[in-house]
């Protein structure tokens, strides 16, 4: 049982400061994003949890962590400059070194005390990850905030918020990799940056050949009512063991059981429980969303080794209510192969071109869209930088996306945590829908 928390718990933050490349000069220039990086105008969130490790006794996270960032930004020195519009409204970063914004910060508690805080949702994330107003836009603004809190026990904490056109999370990964091989005594990263953003440009004359998204199939049926926004949405951790994953494969046929990925079978699991939980109408139709990342995947589209830019796609499969609630789960399981199987070189040119025929008129997403990422193999919960891997680390839970990452529960079980974000009325229903299609049930306390 952890402790209960101060009453007089307070974080005290030193005011925020730029921090440039440690060169003195770095190339001044413009650097122009991709396309795709055009689609990711919003900002991605991470925080890792760090306990005190007494062979590090006399050094501290914070200069150590502040000098790491500086001398990084001598290779990813895009990151310490702003972004601009150029011709056609075709955003690019200009080079300037004007730095990103470092906080640090204390607080009159202990990594024990904070006790499940500090998994998903979290208490005191406006805390850990402050703001800092005008921070939080896409032009002229820092392309990365970096926050870090000591605690009194001698853990930390770093919390980052970071445009999301300048990278994906594998791309932002390996940035984060790069500060914490400086901070582990390297003096330049092992994997050097690519930027060769013009990889997800969009042909010449844009073109598409691929249905996108299947937004023909649902735009006449949706009214925009039910956006996402006008929900009181509250977000829930929900803990898979083995013993779950055992228990939905059972549900499923021989030709399906063994030759499923994870990822698969969650998303199938997920979409189907939440659809029957929000309570919508039989002959409505839904819609489930797998971003996927192209890296490694085609032979014409190779994605070179360093590169760090967005190379994730979405590809997306609908089906009415009623099939999809009434059928058994290898229905669901049978349409998410069939999302995944879309992702082509083709696919991917035409997402691109989609993206630059139609900027500017982005459909809004409903709550009748479900769309999930999977964040197990970035290696947030890997970042070292001298005290060991982080107690947890992960991204932030957004709005619409439901992220699953790896970790142990408390007993020391491997197993996927799945971050879902609903409206609140249903989040219960949802439990136990969940409990149904498992058998055994979700532990849903970490």
């Amino acid at each position: 049982m952890s402790s209960p928390l101060s009453p007089v718990f307070s974080v005290r933050r030193q005011t925020p400061k730029l921090i440039g490349s440690a060169l003195q000069q770095t190339p001044r220039h413009l650097k122009y994003l991709s396309d795709l990086d055009d689609k990711y105008r919003m900002q991605n969130d991470v925080i890792l949890f760090y306990k005190n490790n007494p062979s590090m006794k006399g050094k501290d996270p914070v200069s150590l962590i502040r000098e790491a960032l500086g001398r990084a930004l001598v290779y990813y020195y895009p990151f310490a400059g702003r972004l601009r519009v150029g011709p056609n409204e075709k955003l690019m970063v200009d080079c300037t070194d004007e730095g990103i914004l470092f906080i640090e910060a204390e607080a009159n508690i202990t990594l024990e005390q904070l006790g499940d805080s500090i998994y998903q949702p979290y208490e005191y994330l406006d805390e850990f990850l402050y703001k800092v107003p005008g921070s939080e836009g896409v032009l002229n603004c820092p392309l990365l905030l970096v926050q870090v809190t000591s605690l009194i026990c001698g853990g930390f904490i770093v919390a980052t918020m970071a445009n999301h056109v300048m990278s994906d999370g594998l791309g932002f990964g390996q940035f984060m990799k790069a500060v914490t091989e400086i901070a582990c005594g390297k003096q330049s990263p092992s994997i050097l940056p690519i930027w060769n953003r013009e990889l997800f440009n969009a042909r010449a004359p844009p073109r598409i050949t691929r249905t996108i998204l299947k937004h023909e199939e649902v735009t006449h049926s949706h009214k925009f009512a039910d956006t996402v926004s006008t929900y009181n949405t509250t977000l829930k951790s929900f803990f898979f063991a083995p013993e779950e994953f055992k228990a939905l494969r059972s549900h499923l046929p021989a030709h399906l059981k063994n030759r499923i990925t994870r990822f698969i079978l969650l998303t199938a699991c997920l979409w189907k429980c939440r659809t029957a939980a929000l309570g919508l109408k039989p002959d409505d139709v839904v819609r489930v969303s797998c971003i996927s990342s192209v890296r490694g995947k085609f032979q014409n589209m190779q994605v070179p080794l360093g590169y760090y830019g967005n190379t994730c796609v979405h590809s997306v499969v609908s089906s009415m209510v009623n099939n999809l609630c009434d059928n058994p789960l290898a229905y669901a399981v049978e349409l998410v192969i069939e999302s995944l199987a879309q992702i082509s070189e083709e696919y991917v040119k035409s997402l691109i071109d989609y993206i630059v025929i139609n900027k500017g008129k982005p459909l809004p997403i409903t709550i009748k869209d479900f769309c999930v990422s999977d964040h197990r193999h970035i290696g947030f919960d890997k970042v070292d930088v001298g005290w060991g891997k982080p107690v947890y680390g992960g991204h932030l839970g957004a709005s619409t996306i439901c992220s699953f990452v790896d970790r142990c529960n408390k007993k020391g079980k491997e197993g996927v945590l799945v971050l879902v974000r609903l409206p609140s009325s249903a989040m219960e229903r949802f439990g136990q829908e969940l409990k149904i299609v498992t058998q055994s049930g979700i532990n849903t306390k970490l």
